[in-house]
């Protein structure tokens, strides 16, 4: 194994990949079997086909569909060719409608479809280091202009701050209910989006006053991790492999890609940071970020920020390495963790 693949699957957890999944469902007449057997395709590839008639039932024609879309269709069992090109890494399910002589039937079967490229590797420059409130169990960071806002989380302390950089110094804050275990943030317009862990709804602020506005609920995402936007959408990671396009008028899940290398997905997504048209991606307990195309969820690199938290004061609460925050300088991150004493303003070398 080279070294490059040794350190990527060092910094990233890697999760097998097989065929087919557990929403599936078969018929008993039909199997949809892939030609080639393979455990997953690049978005250049075909893939091949074919319906396996276990009961010789006399199939007339086979339509397949991509994730509902029909791609193509065949007479009789023959094999058919499905393109990949255009679609979103991750999971696909393939449909086959088939036509028979005693009526219609389904059946269905997946793939799993990772990045055609390989992530580059990054390293870090320190600087410069700014004080940080080490009680702050920071979970989203964020830049307007010059001004810092920051969310913290545990139960009973969880928090939405507005932050003097220089300083450390906490210069507003608004306190979240005892029941709320505070997640990520992200500022758009007028208005400060924050997320709670578990409780499935999101709070919607005043960016000036920090005053609380609104409440959203969760849909298909059953947690709340991390937040950003690229000024027209809102994006949210939920500690799996997805990240979840909102629109930011009503707060609602509209769609969702997965985050995958070119060999295996990449879960546990949480703090998230816009920076120059990628989604940078804190992988939970992990001293990595992965920088993702949101069109597709294809990592492009990973930045290795090992050794960072050595540098900041040991002690009983210390914990993982979280809070991106871009101010449009280019390569450079401010980064930060939970009840660490100090921020990083690093600069991000390719290696």
């Amino acid at each position: 194994m080279n070294f490059h693949k040794l350190l990527i699957m060092t910094l990233l957890t890697i999760v097998s990949i097989s065929c087919g999944n557990d929403n599936t469902t078969k018929t008993n007449l039909f199997d949809v079997e892939i030609v080639n057997h393979k455990k997953r395709f690049v978005a250049s590839e075909t893939l091949e086909v074919q319906l396996i008639d276990k009961k010789n039932t006399g199939v007339t024609s086979v339509k397949y569909f991509l994730n509902d879309k029909e791609i193509t269709s065949v007479n009789g069992n023959k094999t058919a060719k499905l393109a990949l090109a255009n679609l979103k890494l991750g999971t696909q399910i393939i449909k086959a409608e088939i036509t028979h002589k005693d009526g219609v039937a389904e059946d269905y079967a997946s793939i799993t479809l990772v990045s055609s490229i390989k992530p580059k590797l990054y390293s870090y420059k320190i600087l410069e280091t700014y004080p940080h409130d080490i009680e702050a169990y920071t979970q989203g960071l964020e830049f307007v202009g010059d001004e810092l806002y920051e969310s913290t989380g545990l139960y009973k302390i969880s928090s939405l701050r507005k932050v003097d950089l220089k300083t450390g110094e906490v210069v507003q804050k608004t306190d979240l209910a005892p029941q709320y275990f505070g997640e990520g943030l992200t500022v758009m317009g007028d208005n400060i989006y924050q997320l709670t862990w578990k409780a499935n709804i999101g709070f919607v602020y005043n960016k000036e006053t920090l005053e609380q506005k609104s409440i959203f609920n969760y849909n298909n995402s059953k947690q709340g991790w991390g937040l950003c936007n690229d000024g027209n959408v809102i994006y949210k990671s939920d500690g799996t492999e997805k990240i979840w396009t909102l629109d930011p008028a009503n707060q609602q899940e509209q769609n969702h890609i997965e985050v995958y290398t070119n060999t295996s997905k990449i879960d546990t997504i949480n703090e998230l940071e816009w920076v120059d048209g990628k989604i940078y991606a804190n992988i939970y307990q992990k001293d990595a970020i992965a920088i993702v195309d949101p069109k597709n969820g294809a990592v492009q690199g990973v930045i290795n920020l090992k050794g960072l938290k050595d540098k900041v004061t040991q002690h009983a609460k210390l914990d993982v390495l979280n809070g991106i925050a871009y101010k449009g300088e280019p390569n450079i991150l401010y980064i930060t963790g939970k009840n660490w004493d100090k921020l990083f303003k690093i600069e991000v070398v390719e290696k």
